[in-house]
């Protein structure tokens, strides 16, 4: 950490807790947003400052030493039992109420910034890396498909739930699907709105590497030492990958732009169905179980 001194600078985030290791040479960014797990306008704001953080201490490192400290960025969550349930849905529904078109595109905007910033390694010669521990909703599902590799336990679920209230996923998720699997099996996995387990989705070749419950912090170990054994050759496949098959700010943000005017056009049964989605994810935060809970868990 002492080579890293910009790293200390981070007393003023809230919604995200974030620390160095040096031994894995890894950034640690763990999501903790109020009032419930899910992308507040603060862990965006965080995230996005704490990216860019990351990558100055890169480019410094490699400015004056030709190589960095930093390998790894993570991804993960502080919440037991939740990754990320996805969108501020409740500010979706009161800016919907005030038809405010332009605070619906900077929400947007701010998603998708961290969405490209981990599809492209934050612009640096490093690697990210979503752990996931817990339930990953919506938004908190495209956040670990951006990441270069996901580290996911058994007993986690993920999909997207926007179909029930008549929406896609609008920061990229098709997208991002895509660059893992064929665009057929992405269109059936966001138009179900299921929930699939990690053991579904790695094979479906969507998740990378699988930890047993609890064992997802240690598999985490695991596959950094592993991989640095390998890191020419990975590096090598990366570099490949993003270069012939690479996410375009362009076009999510063209995306963006066809959900805002999506989310605009919801009518009330749809607002109210969202609703009913905010109360069962607040239930499941507070660890109440009740059976609107069971909401969470379409199908």
């Amino acid at each position: 950490m002492d080579k890293n001194p910009i790293l200390l600078n981070t007393d003023s985030f809230t919604h995200a807790h974030v620390h160095y290791d040096p031994l894995l040479k890894a950034a640690f960014c763990e999501m903790r947003s109020e009032p419930r797990p899910c992308f507040t306008k603060t862990l965006l704001d965080e995230i996005t400052r704490f990216h860019g953080i990351v990558k100055s201490c890169v480019q410094s490192d490699l400015k004056n030493n030709n190589k960095t400290d930093i390998e790894y960025f993570i991804l993960s969550s502080g919440v037991k039992g939740v990754y990320n349930l996805g969108g501020d849905l409740s500010l979706f529904i009161e800016l919907m109420e005030k038809k405010d078109k332009k605070g619906l595109n900077n929400y947007a905007k701010s998603c998708i910034q961290i969405i490209y910033n981990a599809s492209i390694n934050l612009d640096a010669p490093i690697t990210t890396i979503a752990l996931v521990e817990g339930t990953a909703q919506g938004g908190g599902f495209e956040a670990a498909l951006a990441c270069n590799v996901i580290i996911a336990e058994r007993n986690v679920q993920m999909g997207f739930p926007e179909v029930l209230f008549n929406l896609f996923p609008g920061m990229g998720g098709y997208t991002l699907l895509s660059r893992r699997i064929n665009s057929g099996l992405a269109e059936r996995i966001i138009t179900s709105g299921l929930l699939y387990s990690a053991e579904q989705l790695y094979e479906m070749g969507i998740i990378d590497v699988l930890a047993e419950p609890g064992k997802g912090p240690e598999k985490l170990e695991d596959f950094i030492r592993s991989s640095r054994r390998k890191t020419n050759a990975k590096r090598l496949i990366h570099h490949i990958h993003d270069k012939y098959n690479p996410v375009s700010y362009d076009e999510l943000l063209d995306i963006t732009q066809l959900w805002v005017d999506s989310v605009l056009r919801l009518d009330s049964s749809q607002i109210k169905t969202m609703q009913r989605l905010v109360r069962a994810q607040n239930k499941l935060y507070q660890n109440e179980h009740s059976s609107e809970a069971n909401f969470l868990s379409p199908g």
